[in-house]
């Protein structure tokens, strides 16, 4: 049986779990206590090597890090991931643009706002996450204006993948309102069967507002 390494808090292990949720696969969990330095572990380091999760250890015994790279390797074969070359290329270049330009700001944001980290920053570092996830927000605006889903017609992993973080936009003191089209995406997802409304937040985890060792 699959495993998954993960820390309930983390909207990018959240993206696992929504795929997982969708294949009804079933899977057995690990929790690593990251902020406790569990990640940093030799042994954990071998699955994970930045020691971030998600991670999963697959049936075989291989493992696989980096949320995206896991929904790609997951959906292969599914509805969730195009069989064309061209459409699996699209998935891909929004899942690189989720980590750039969605996960790297409005994710950064969010969690030093949920854990308290925010006033401990440097105002003009916040100030650029700010202004590039207002960039984010306004190039998603436009492209959802010609599509219903991020990378064609269909629901795939790139709207899991960008909806992790894009959804949780308004917990990182950022407004949704003036973009109707995102908003409309957000709800369009979230109507999807078998869509994972569970989150967790970081407050269940009393570490959390420390530093990552």
């Amino acid at each position: 049986m699959l495993t998954l390494f993960d820390y309930r808090p983390s909207q990018n292990a959240w993206k696992v779990r929504q795929l997982l949720q969708h294949l009804g696969r079933p899977y057995r969990t690990e929790l690593v206590s990251i902020f406790e330095g569990e990640g940093q572990n030799v042994d954990y380091l071998r699955i994970s090597p930045t020691g971030t999760v998600p991670a999963v250890r697959l049936d075989d015994g291989r493992t696989l890090a980096e949320s995206d790279a896991i929904l790609a390797y997951l959906a292969d074969g599914t509805p969730y991931l195009p069989a064309d070359a061209y459409g699996r290329a699209k998935v891909q270049q929004w899942l690189h643009f989720e980590q750039e330009r969605v996960e790297s700001v409005i994710g950064t944001l969010r969690h030093w706002t949920l854990t308290g980290k925010l006033p401990r920053r440097p105002p003009a570092l916040v100030e650029l996450k700010r202004a590039a996830a207002l960039r984010t927000l306004a190039i998603l605006e436009r492209e959802l204006v010609a599509r219903p889903f991020i990378a064609s017609g269909h629901y795939t992993i790139a709207d899991i993948a960008v909806f992790a973080y894009a959804s949780r936009t308004e917990e990182a003191g950022l407004p949704l309102q003036p973009y109707p089209h995102v908003r409309a995406w957000i709800a369009r997802v979230e109507a999807q069967p078998g869509f994972l409304a569970q989150m967790y937040p970081y407050s269940g985890d009393p570490h959390s507002g420390d530093e990552l060792p």
